[in-house]
């Protein structure tokens, strides 16, 4: 349930109103759990799938999701009783801000869509994607002959009770296989696509190869065990467990113990700089989730935050973030100001931030005393209150000011 004036898109009420998405009621809308797809609920629609191929176990073998097309994201929703975190995504369209409504229940999601670009995600980061009514044809021929083509195999074909058919494919596990078939279509990209980031990098027509490690270790284990992208890394993995040591002792003592924050209304938490994940790790006992932004200008440990359970994207704060307005409870910035680009604008990193908090919530930052003391005034000009500890961190919490319409820039 959420507040119909914090989201006022009636439009998709009454357009799904037939299909159980979302109703209103009196100031609030609710989600009953329906869907295109889950005519009997969400719950029904994911054990229909667990049913029909047990090996995705969900929470245990499956445990990071994409959805494609999300709608108002109830799948992702239901998951997350299951320990399935799912990354919920949609493109603003004639469904209006379905994004919108997903933040604000509280659930994993990110305006995107899947057309010139490629998705701001490293490869083979999911354990499962899911499409359901996603405009995609899968039993057209030319997508039958498009699967075969790229190795994926059809290991679940089946019509549940309400009528609904469910196709499950299946990724290669290796990599030879792209070579045996007959035609090289689509091509396994070239030494110079597999440089290619996947920000602002275009959409290419070749396979990229598949890792050499195995499937994660199951959950929850793989959230502090040896991530597979690091297997050949040992100074990473070195750094990893000293990352994950550190980051458990100081949530518990600077960022529960000390800090002013009310955990129980924080939901929705970005980790500006997220590392290996450290933060969000040492978080996974709250009942609350952890977008990780890796910045684009720092290293690439994305991968070690999937291989972890965790979600993330890539991002450049130089930029806007791809999301609405209030919608995350908690910021946290780690020694993140310190490493910005000369291109970024301080001031502009934080008016971004502002933005994307909604009234009430907090920002944590830990970053060195020159780059504190350049914040907090900042932070205080916006009507944020703001707290100091160990010189080292900063607190904040934003209000409810806005400037008056017709005021002064001064």
């Amino acid at each position: 349930m959420i507040w119909y004036d914090n989201v006022p898109h009636p439009k998709l009420v009454e357009y799904k109103k037939d299909q159980n998405w979302v109703k209103k009621s009196d100031d609030h809308l609710i989600f009953p759990g329906g869907g295109t797809q889950f005519k009997e609920g969400v719950d029904h629609y994911t054990d229909f799938i667990e049913k029909t191929l047990p090996v995705i176990e969900w929470g245990r073998h499956v445990r990071v999701v994409l959805d494609v097309g999300c709608g108002v994201a109830s799948f992702g929703g239901y998951l997350l009783d299951k320990n399935v975190i799912t990354m919920s995504f949609a493109p603003k369209d004639e469904h209006e801000a379905q994004i919108q409504f997903a933040l604000e229940r509280g659930i994993p999601a990110t305006l995107s869509v899947i057309g010139t670009q490629r998705l701001t995600f490293p490869n083979d980061a999911f354990d499962l994607i899911h499409c359901a009514r996603c405009r995609v044809h899968w039993d057209a021929d030319a997508m039958e002959a498009l699967t075969k083509s790229m190795c994926w195999d059809v290991v679940a074909k089946t019509v549940d009770s309400t009528g609904i058919g469910l196709v499950i494919y299946q990724k290669p596990i290796s990599f030879a296989r792209y070579f045996k078939r007959k035609e090289n279509n689509p091509p396994v990209c070239g030494p110079k696509e597999r440089k290619v980031g996947a920000w602002y990098a275009p959409l290419t027509a070749c396979l990229t190869p598949l890792p050499r490690y195995g499937w994660p270790l199951p959950w929850p284990i793989r959230l502090t065990g040896k991530p597979p992208s690091l297997n050949h890394d040992p100074e990473g993995e070195e750094l990893f467990y000293k990352d994950t040591i550190q980051w458990t002792a100081l949530v518990s003592d600077a960022y529960k113990k000390n800090a002013a924050i009310n955990w129980s209304t924080v939901r929705n938490v970005m980790d500006m700089n997220a590392g290996f994940g450290g933060f969000a790790a040492a978080l996974t006992d709250q009942q609350l989730w952890v977008m990780n932004v890796v910045p684009i200008h720092l290293p690439n440990t994305l991968p070690v935050i999937f291989d972890r359970g965790l979600i993330g994207i890539y991002h450049d704060w130089c930029e806007s973030l791809n999301t609405y307005p209030r919608t995350y409870d908690l910021l946290h910035s780690n020694f993140l100001f310190e490493k910005l680009p000369d291109r970024c604008d301080i001031v502009d990193v934080v008016v971004e931030m502002d933005r994307v908090l909604r009234p009430g919530g907090y920002l944590v930052v830990r970053d060195t005393v020159e780059v504190i003391d350049k914040l907090r005034p900042i932070l205080q000009s916006l009507h944020w209150s703001t707290a100091l500890y160990r010189d080292q961190f900063l607190f904040g919490k934003k209000g409810l000011w806005r400037p008056s319409r017709g005021a002064s820039n001064s």
